[in-house]
């Protein structure tokens, strides 16, 4: 037996609206329930941090099988306002290590979805943070010198040069 025609055409909207409400720049990791976001520009996967909070958020960096990879920075910008930023290093677009600079620094290594939770942070591993997170700015500043951009390239270089100052 045949379905109406409007049946048809109600079940096709309704799949059709199903996938346009549900979140596009999220998924769920199966294993470890991450949640996926992709750079609203390049498309490039990665996890963010809890403590970037919830927004657009920009990778830059290198982006090879479209994950986030290597040292590079995950930018929050609500509009032409840049948010906090992660300076670390991602591995198949799950951060590995690095600081999330927020008018303060969070450091340490990515567990439980966010950078720095231990009450205790080993010393180790925050020197070994703030390497990665000087390294990665000055991924992010090479990348912008690249691209004809001297003032940015001079800003995350600077970045670089205080993060370098947090080991000293």
């Amino acid at each position: 037996m045949q379905q109406p025609k409007s049946l048809k055409v109600a079940a096709v909207l309704a799949f059709a609206a199903s996938l346009w409400c549900a979140p596009p720049l999220q998924a769920q990791e199966g294993s470890g329930g991450l949640a996926w976001s992709k750079d609203p520009t390049s498309h490039c996967e990665f996890v963010a941090p809890l403590s970037l909070t919830a927004g657009p958020t920009y990778w830059t960096g290198a982006c090879p099988g479209n994950k986030a990879s290597g040292p590079g920075m995950l930018r929050r910008r609500d509009g032409d306002r840049a948010g906090p930023a992660f300076y670390g290093e991602m591995r198949a677009g799950v951060p590995v290590i690095g600081v999330i600079d927020d008018e303060g620094y969070r450091v340490g290594r990515f567990k439980a979805g966010d950078i720095g939770g231990d009450a205790e942070l080993d010393p180790q591993v925050r020197l070994d943070a703030f390497r990665a997170a000087a390294k990665a700015a000055r991924e992010v500043s090479g990348r912008y010198a690249g691209q004809g951009n001297a003032a940015s390239s001079r800003h995350y270089e600077t970045i670089a040069k205080q993060l370098d100052m947090q080991i000293e």
